[in-house]
């Protein structure tokens, strides 16, 4: 948990400053990307919830996203942005974060080799990875997955500071 509480902290720090929130949904991760932000003095202020969304039944419940409106395979970036798009809307938040991937021992019966996770963030601009551990050290790869998910968040809410004030920090001119 030590190694996700710098970006953790880092993530906090600017929803707070900004005034933003974050939601989160994910799977492989096991909820280590939730855990990490609410670690945090001072959560309430920006995270207004999530879930681990491990399999369709939780997908269908708790994303409220029926079989019929996801036509891609779980482990994708454009599923991962299709569940962070969608937890965004639910709680009405800045960004979202969502993971998708396979966490190991084994290879996931829907295609993602262990070590392998899609990572999506839905803000003003959205944004895709994919990791690939290279390994299936399973409490291994979920922390290098929420590592990941973090890290993607912080560099979505950083680009839109920027956009927002300019690369000087000042408020960019008017056309």
């Amino acid at each position: 948990m030590e190694s996700l509480l710098r970006p953790a902290r880092d993530c906090a720090d600017i929803l707070k400053k900004n005034g933003w929130t974050v939601a989160v949904s994910e799977s492989s991760s096991g909820g280590l990307v939730s855990a990490a932000l609410l670690a945090l003095p001072g959560a309430s202020a920006y995270f207004r919830g999530g879930g681990v969304i491990y399999t369709r039944a939780a997908r269908r419940e708790l994303l409220q996203l029926a079989d019929a409106d996801v036509r891609v395979r779980g482990a994708t970036e454009e599923y991962a942005l299709i569940a962070a798009a969608q937890i965004r809307r639910q709680l009405e938040t800045t960004f979202a974060v969502a993971e998708s991937g396979a966490a190991g021992p084994s290879d996931s019966p829907y295609g993602p080799a262990a070590g392998t996770t899609c990572l999506a963030v839905s803000g003003p601009a959205d944004r895709t990875r994919t990791v690939e551990t290279g390994h299936n050290d399973r409490p291994e790869n979920m922390r290098a997955f929420a590592r990941a998910a973090l890290e993607l968040l912080l560099e979505a809410m950083t680009a839109e500071g920027r956009r927002r004030t300019g690369p000087e920090g000042t408020a960019p001119e008017a056309p």
